[in-house]
């Protein structure tokens, strides 16, 4: 079945991804180059996303996020009741292995890190909360893919206990190892 598209929407969303860790603050300019969308698009688009509180301006007239994106946020993580849980089991695994850990969910076709607790050496893999990764790559990808899509390829490389080890798939210097979080009834949570 295919899915309906509202472009401009799509537009508006897509100006919203093109910030990063790395480009917190971006011109009109700038948002036209990472989006393909023309100025004009753009600048229409980014007044009705500051009009909302989605975007805000700067004094030198560059974009960055707005606070309603933060109070989203908030409302989606009160969905997600098990961060009481989540961390100190994180805490737990990174004190137990020096090894980092994180909780991560399924979003479309992508796994969003929802948690991490970094380990304590100083060689590590640094991943921030709120961090989108591919979801057909590494070993929680291959996790949720098979659990939350039902991915066969996935599911074959799936261990009997539903674990995953994967080793340089997204970097060559890096292993990893993901289990499934399942409750007492059988819930995944994903």
């Amino acid at each position: 079945m295919k899915q309906s598209r509202v472009e401009s929407v799509e537009k508006a969303l897509s100006i919203l991804e093109a910030f990063s860790r790395e480009r917190q603050a971006l011109t009109l300019t700038e948002i036209a180059v990472e989006t393909g969308l023309y100025k004009s698009n753009v600048s229409r688009l980014a007044a009705s996303l500051e009009r909302y509180g989605y975007l805000k301006r700067d004094p030198n007239r560059r974009f960055r996020l707005g606070p309603a994106l933060w109070r989203l946020g908030g409302l989606y993580r009160l969905n997600f009741e098990l961060g009481e849980s989540v961390r100190p089991a994180l805490r737990q695994l990174v004190g137990e292995t020096g090894e980092t850990a994180s909780f991560e969910v399924p979003d479309q076709d992508e796994r969003l890190c929802l948690y991490r607790e970094n380990s304590p050496d100083p060689v590590r893999h640094h991943l921030e909360e709120g961090a989108r990764l591919p979801m057909h790559s590494g070993a929680a990808g291959h996790v949720l893919a098979a659990y939350y899509h039902g991915d066969s390829t996935a599911k074959a490389r799936l261990a009997a206990d539903g674990s995953c080890i994967s080793q340089g798939e997204r970097n060559p210097h890096i292993s990893a190892v993901a289990a499934p979080v399942i409750d007492a009834t059988g819930q995944f949570y994903g």
